[in-house]
């Protein structure tokens, strides 16, 4: 079975986009976890760093690493769940996806993802990226089970 984690910047807090992000997980009948990754520091000199850093404790070898990036390459979701599938086709049963904060991601955390992703040319606040993101493994889940939850 796939396992997938989130590594997302921020602590989403109660409300509509919380709401969303929980009804998205329960759902998904893939192994799913959320990781939220909170700076220490205020200062911005010091946040993103310290993001970064935790972001990297978070990454394991082993896994295939999505970076949602506006300079990643924008994916129907056929073609978002057929990239899921190729990957678990070929034995890569561990995908870690990692959404970064309001200040990005450094070129460190995106030279090591295997593949950056965008939603689009339109910049989309953090948080929201989250609910999208699962909503689209959920939609992938549909296509790849023949669901007609997604409709052509």
């Amino acid at each position: 079975m796939i396992k997938i984690d989130i590594i997302a910047v921020g602590r989403l807090k109660n409300g509509l986009l919380h709401d969303l992000c929980e009804e998205y997980q329960k759902r998904t009948r893939w192994a799913l976890s959320l990781y939220e990754i909170e700076s220490k520091y205020t200062e911005s000199a010091h946040v993103q760093g310290d993001e970064v850093r935790k972001i990297k404790e978070r990454i394991q070898d082993d896994a295939f690493v999505i970076v949602l990036d506006e300079r990643g390459d924008g994916l129907r979701s056929l073609d978002f769940a057929k990239t899921i599938e190729k990957l678990q086709n070929n034995g890569n049963d561990h995908i870690q996806f990692i959404i970064g904060g309001a200040d990005g991601l450094t070129e460190e955390i995106r030279d090591r993802a295997n593949l950056l992703l965008s939603f689009g040319q339109q910049t989309w606040p953090h948080m929201l990226a989250r609910v999208m993101l699962l909503e689209q493994i959920y939609r992938a889940q549909q296509i790849l089970a023949k669901h007609p939850y997604h409709r052509e």
